[in-house]
């Protein structure tokens, strides 16, 4: 089978500016477990696992796509046929990243489960993360690595289901946080309702647009099968993925912040754990002082 007309600007020039992007939301992400590690020391293990996990598929990430731009440029240099061949690497990115994309999905369908205590919304959240990670990585490394046009014309309408389903299940997730996060709105206290704001703004922010990402690759990937326009927003997906992890974890200082400046200190009664205890005075020293006093008091009575 030919190979389709070589064009390096919706091919290569298009997959080297999606890597671009991508490295740039890299520096974000470094960024931000730099500052995680620094706010938050007294986190459990298992969140400071999931945040150098996500970090290491970041990386891990990274280098295949380094590589796959080098085989791709570099060694397939003068040999246009082979670059509708996917190299080993690109698979390999692609497996870390929807490992990536899968492990926040379970992360943020959790804490679904945590406000709700209801496991109906988080069980469809991991069943279409199921999907969107274990049919795709099967198909990619069994059949993968042949020709690109063969590939995607066998098994392209498989893609775009699992892709339309990875954009739902951000959208179910972000709406389902919206809307457990306004009910916690309506029942609290006047002086956390603008801390709630913040949250449901943030968590409108992150899901939806890890959600147009994967709607806008599918869009791209239906018109424009043959260039890799839709491979260039898809070296990009993890990293929106892995942005939003750290952000939702690092606002929690500036939540923080704003409830200990905005709770009054008659509502100290109420039970929030983030409002600061009163500091009792040293009984040692206030006995010394005591002691001071009265001796001063009787030499000046002398």
């Amino acid at each position: 089978m030919s190979a389709p007309t070589f064009n390096a600007d919706n091919t290569l020039g298009a997959l080297l500016i999606g890597t671009l992007v991508s490295y740039a939301l890299f520096g974000v992400t470094t960024t931000q477990v730099y500052i995680y590690y620094g706010r938050f020391p007294q986190d459990s293990w298992r969140l400071k696992s999931l945040v150098v996990a996500a970090w290491c598929c970041d990386f891990a990430h990274t280098i295949c796509i380094a590589i796959t731009i080098y085989t791709m440029v570099i060694t397939n240099y003068g040999h246009p046929e082979r670059l509708f061949v996917l190299p080993n690497s690109l698979l390999a990115s692609i497996f870390i990243g929807s490992l990536l994309s899968f492990g926040v999905q379970l992360f943020f369908s959790f804490r679904i489960y945590a406000l709700s205590k209801s496991f109906w919304v988080p069980c469809i959240c991991w069943a279409l993360s199921l999907f969107r990670f274990v049919p795709p990585n099967v198909i990619l490394f069994v059949f993968g690595r042949g020709p690109a046009a063969q590939f995607l014309g066998r098994f392209g309408p498989l893609f775009d289901a699992i892709w339309a389903a990875s954009a739902a299940n951000d959208l179910l997730i972000a709406g389902t946080l919206v809307i457990l996060l306004y009910r916690r709105r309506n029942a609290g206290l006047e002086s956390t309702v603008a801390m709630v704001d913040q949250l449901i703004a943030w968590t409108i922010e992150t899901g939806v647009v890890t959600s147009i990402a994967s709607l806008l690759m599918l869009i791209v990937f239906i018109a424009l099968p043959s260039t890799f326009a839709w491979l260039a927003i898809f070296v990009v997906i993890p990293r929106l993925f892995s942005n939003s992890l750290l952000a939702s974890l690092n606002s929690r200082a500036a939540l923080r912040c704003a409830m200990r400046k905005g709770v009054p200190s008659s509502s100290r009664s109420t039970g929030f754990s983030a409002v600061p205890r009163p500091v009792l005075p040293n009984l040692k020293n206030v006995s010394e002082s005591f002691e001071m006093n009265k001796v001063t008091m009787i030499n000046h009575d002398d």
